[in-house]
């Protein structure tokens, strides 16, 4: 709403607003086109300096010696047996026969009628290997209950442990099983029992030292027996790696090929033993893994590229007369020098690195927009006829993922090209800042002064009108003056 001036009638508020428009107006529009071009700017830098990390990462990854220095493994049946090897392995093909699994020992101990029916007290001693436990059997724990608990408590750390079975078998009753977590040949378990001193004692009747046979064939056991018997015997693994014997104490075989690591999962059938039937075990280079890394590095440079491009495209709009749209970084010095740069690498040859000097030989080529390809049959020949080769071309100090990280590294260091760019944006968004809080500032002193001003004039106005009425009322009271008719 307009605030008309008490003298003159006139709308001095809209006057000054209008005069503190005029003067604000070609600051602010100059203020909000720097402020846009700077965002946009410092906006464009962050995302040209986050895609060339992106393939900075993917650039180290490759231009890692240890790439070229894993093995892949495969086992031709992976239900008997699987592979892993490291990079001390060499390369080759194997043939396995897996004869046996390495077994643990459990033995069930004599039956006794009730779970809960006192034994007798004593010592009760079980051996398996070289580990060992005693435990003290006496009127509070010794039921098959108590024993149990006993030897589970005490067998933590030794892998020895105990359960209950109810047998009906004999007439009934119930057996203490035990068991160790340790397998190997010798590592078979024995129970041994001291009742010296002990008053009526039955606990003797727990007491188990197997036998163990040449073959580890079990006994043929009456099933109405109600004495010990044993479950399975602690037994090495048996295979033949080229008709070579090995044996291990564990289902996990280390040290019989250098860096190659089997785990036995099953032991192949008595005929296919008698026939000589083995399982293929192959070593090789990781390739496929080298193949993946260098379709990272195509990807990751064609992502790259098509940031730049968005970044520094013109977009025509409308008829000729339309101005066209032109992104953050169009014209910009250091994505040219960027780009020029790492496209000069791309194209360079890498010394005399044995039939691999261009990327081209390795079946990546430059398109017409610019983007990379990989032609996957030549790479394969190049990775199959060329493999120690591939590795000096790609890595090293001298290699070309060196080569190109040198160029992206200026860019995206802490305190390099870009950050120094874009802090010296954020300077000038803060400079904006200030401008405008000066450019406030000077527009309310001009609007306060301006309001003082036609205060002034309107007050002066006013009294300038009441002079003419008291003027013009005197001269009309005068003798002789003619009035004139309205």
């Amino acid at each position: 709403m307009a605030i008309m001036g008490l003298g003159s009638g006139m709308d001095i508020r809209g006057m000054v607003d209008a005069l503190v428009n005029a003067e604000a107006a070609p600051k602010n529009a100059q203020l909000n086109r720097l402020e846009k071009a700077t965002t946009a700017k410092f906006s464009g830098l962050g995302q040209f300096r986050n895609a060339l990390s992106e393939f900075q990462t993917v650039l180290k990854d490759l231009n890692s010696p240890a790439l070229f220095e894993k093995r892949s493994a495969s086992s031709g049946k992976a239900d008997v047996f699987s592979v892993a090897a490291t990079s001390k392995a060499s390369a080759g093909n194997y043939s396995v026969q897996v004869l046996n699994l390495a077994q643990t020992s459990k033995v069930a101990l004599s039956q006794v009628p009730n779970v809960t029916d006192a034994i007798g007290t004593g010592k009760l001693t079980v051996t398996a290997g070289d580990k060992s436990l005693t435990v003290d059997v006496t009127d509070a724990n010794n039921s098959l209950t108590g024993i149990r608990d006993a030897i589970n408590a005490a067998g933590k750390e030794s892998g020895l442990s105990a359960t209950v079975i109810n047998d009906p078998n004999g007439g009934g009753g119930a057996r203490l099983i035990l068991s160790s977590s340790d397998s190997g040949t010798g590592k078979d378990i024995s129970v041994t029992v001291d009742t010296t001193g002990e008053v009526n004692s039955d606990l003797s009747v727990l007491a188990f030292s197997p036998t163990v046979p040449a073959d580890f064939k079990l006994p043929e056991v009456d099933p109405e027996s109600t004495g010990a018997r044993v479950i399975s015997y602690a037994r090495d693994a048996n295979l033949a790696i080229d008709g070579i014997p090995i044996s291990s104490e564990t289902n996990t075989v280390e040290g019989a090929l250098d860096g190659v690591i089997l785990t036995l999962k099953s032991a192949q059938s008595a005929e296919d033993i008698e026939k000589g039937n083995t399982v293929n075990l192959n070593v090789s280079e990781d390739r496929a893994g080298i193949k993946t890394q260098v379709k990272k590095f195509v990807d990751a440079y064609n992502k790259m590229m098509e940031t730049v491009g968005s970044l520094t495209k013109v977009t025509p709009v409308g008829g000729d007369d339309g101005e066209p749209l032109a992104a953050a970084l169009v014209g910009d010095a250091s994505v040219r020098s960027f780009t020029s740069a790492i496209r000069g690498e791309l194209g360079s040859v890498i010394g005399d690195t044995g039939g691999l000097r261009v990327l081209a030989d390795l079946g990546i080529s430059t398109q017409r927009d610019g983007s990379l390809k990989l032609d996957d049959t030549k790479f394969d020949a190049a990775l199959k006829d060329n493999f120690d080769s591939m590795a000096g071309f790609l890595t090293g100090r001298d290699g070309l993922m060196a080569k190109l990280e040198s160029r992206v590294a200026p860019y995206t260091a802490n305190g390099g090209l870009l950050e120094s760019r874009t802090t010296s944006l954020q300077n000038t968004l803060a400079s904006v800042d200030d401008q405008r809080l000066a450019l406030t500032r000077r527009v309310e002193k001009l609007e306060s002064r301006l309001l003082a001003q036609f205060n002034a004039m309107d007050s002066m106005i006013g009294q300038l009108a009441g002079t003419s009425e008291y003027l013009t009322g005197v001269l009309d009271s005068l003798p002789g003056v003619v009035k004139k008719d309205n």
